[in-house]
């Protein structure tokens, strides 16, 4: 019988354009980017709706959010000229393809959170 020789490494396989998707994760990744594509999804919003239906974001962080997204190219920003003046903010097509991502990770994180709650105490009181 012919000897096997099994070769390991003590390094993680390489990712290619591992700085790419570092950069992209941060962005997109935090918990409040999540949470506004998620409320978004069904359509345009005023900053105040958005406010409103995330609960706990400052208005500050939202701000901080929304402009970075704007700025990446996942939503429009679009200032109406009325008094008072109004300004809506929707999802653009590249935003729009991130919706069954982030759908899908939502729903695993609720599916899941039971239990991983359980192993972090299970852990904690070790």
């Amino acid at each position: 019988m012919a000897k096997v020789t099994r070769v390991t490494t003590d390094r993680a396989p390489r990712i290619p354009e591992g700085g790419a998707v570092r950069e992209v994760l941060d962005r997109i990744g935090d918990k409040w980017s999540l949470l506004v594509i998620g409320t978004l999804r069904f359509g345009p919003l005023r900053f105040g709706e958005l406010e409103t239906a995330i609960g706990g974001i400052s208005q500050r962080m939202l701000t901080l959010t929304l402009k970075n997204l704007v700025e990446d190219g996942l939503l429009v920003r679009t200032a109406y000229a009325e008094v008072p003046p109004r300004v809506e903010y929707e999802m653009t097509e590249l935003g729009r393809s991130l919706v069954p991502l982030v759908t899908a990770l939502a729903e695993w994180a609720m599916a899941n959170h039971e239990q991983i709650n359980a192993n972090r105490r299970s852990r904690s009181s070790k």
